[in-house]
């Protein structure tokens, strides 16, 4: 027999029941309704009655014990009233991460290079042939600390990584091969870094156009500079028949690889600029008959490392130092100038990305704004003139100033009050 008892202070439920030993145990139910502490006491009458006679479960009771959750399932077999689970054939960390990666054919190349860092991270701090279901969240919490200290990484990239490990469990949640997600609870969203935001100037931009070796390679800074293209993915991409040369409609097509499994397919309409007009028309005059693309292109592996390489060397002879993501910044640059200008969503129509990523990663406070801001306050200042006569109270005295004062008061006629006072007379 079994019976339900209930903690006063804490509500608790808990089951008393004589174990197949004979001795009296307490199960803890925890936060159930009565209803259901009165089911769970039916099916463990039935599971003692059985185990003392040796008959089989009642059809009910077997299907509620198969699908009872792990933790109620533990107690019940430390009484000695069901048999464990048994353990289903969990891979290794490596194995299931291999699965995992080689399964998704759907991500990207630079996607797939990010899966291998993090995979790499995963298996020096955990061994390879560690059980995927031993790795628990304590564990987890000291992989977060390692990241930022021992892989040495910033906070936004330690984020990044803990949220794509989160990403490889939560999949191993979903087959069914772990009851819980050890990465749950982390934190996993970037956080914008203030000391890697850099505004590239236009006195920079002009030194580093002027010291790249030609109009192809000018028009892949200004691109990005002037452009708010992602480099080298949406500069690489470029062609000349996306290029509109219509008067008073110029503008270019940019087709957006990391965006294109979004509504709008990743394209987006940017117009030429004033700043890109002549840079394209010397880039198209320059180019070899039958060029397909508008800059230099290079495998899907360099292109990248060329595109950067060859930015910092024109840095160097420009003597330009160079400031943190190359590239993001530039981007990030153009964006701050057009919000100067135009409403948000032009701009963010333009760059490519939303009005909250934009205000979080983007768009940046310089030293044209706060040069603007005293301008404006001195201007304001020197427009404002006294309206009030100045006195020295040092020189003149008290009787002086407010005679001073009252000077232009045009004195009125005040009616004297009578004995009955300001209310009407009344009996």
């Amino acid at each position: 027999m079994a019976s339900i008892s209930r903690n006063s202070k804490t509500g608790l439920r808990v089951l008393l029941v004589i174990c197949p030993d004979g001795v009296r145990r307490r199960i803890r139910l925890g936060r159930v309704t009565a209803r259901q502490a009165e089911d769970i006491q039916r099916h463990v009458e039935h599971l003692a009655a059985c185990k003392d006679t040796g008959s089989p479960l009642p059809p009910s009771t077997a299907e509620w014990l198969g699908a009872v959750p792990d933790t109620l399932r533990g107690r019940l077999v430390l009484c000695g009233l069901a048999e464990g689970r048994a353990r289903a054939n969990v891979p290794t960390l490596k194995a299931w991460l291999d699965e995992y990666t080689q399964g998704r054919g759907d991500v990207k190349p630079r996607t797939r290079v990010i899966y291998g860092n993090v995979q790499r991270n995963l298996l020096d701090y955990f061994a390879p042939v560690r059980p995927l279901d031993s790795i628990t969240t304590g564990e987890v919490d000291g992989f977060a600390v390692y990241l930022r200290t021992c892989a040495k990484l910033a906070e936004s990239t330690a984020r990044r990584r803990m949220g794509i490990a989160k990403q490889f469990f939560r999949a191993a949640v979903r087959r069914r091969l772990l009851a819980e997600n050890p990465f749950d609870g982390q934190a996993v969203s970037a956080r914008a870094n203030p000391k890697r935001m850099a505004f590239v100037s236009r006195a920079d931009t002009a030194a580093v156009l002027a010291a790249l070796p030609d109009a192809r390679w000018r028009l892949v800074f200004a691109l990005a500079r002037y452009g708010g293209l992602r480099c080298p993915s949406e500069i690489a991409g470029l062609k000349w028949s996306d290029i509109s040369w219509e008067p008073k409609r110029e503008r270019f097509t940019v087709r957006a690889v990391k965006t294109e499994h979004h509504a709008d397919g990743g394209i987006r309409v940017v117009p030429v600029f004033p700043e890109l007009a002549p840079l394209f028309r010397d880039a198209f005059e320059a180019a070899e008959p039958g060029t397909f693309y508008c800059c230099p292109q290079y495998s899907a592996n360099i292109c990248a490392q060329m595109y950067r390489k060859m930015v910092l060397q024109a840095m160097t002879r420009a003597g330009v130092k160079p400031w943190p993501k190359l590239f993001q910044n530039c981007r990030a640059s153009r964006e701050t100038e057009l919000a100067e200008s135009y409403p948000v969503q032009v701009v963010c129509s333009w760059i490519g990305n939303s009005p909250a990523v934009a205000a979080k990663h983007y768009l940046q406070t310089t030293e044209e704004h706060y040069t603007r801001a005293t301008a404006e306050v001195a201007q304001n200042v020197a427009q404002q003139s006294p309206e009030m006569p100045r006195n020295t109270l040092n020189d003149e005295s008290p009787e002086a100033v407010l005679q001073a004062a009252t000077s232009d008061c045009t004195p009125m006629q005040i009616n004297l009050v009578r004995h009955q006072g300001l209310e009407p007379w009344t009996r």
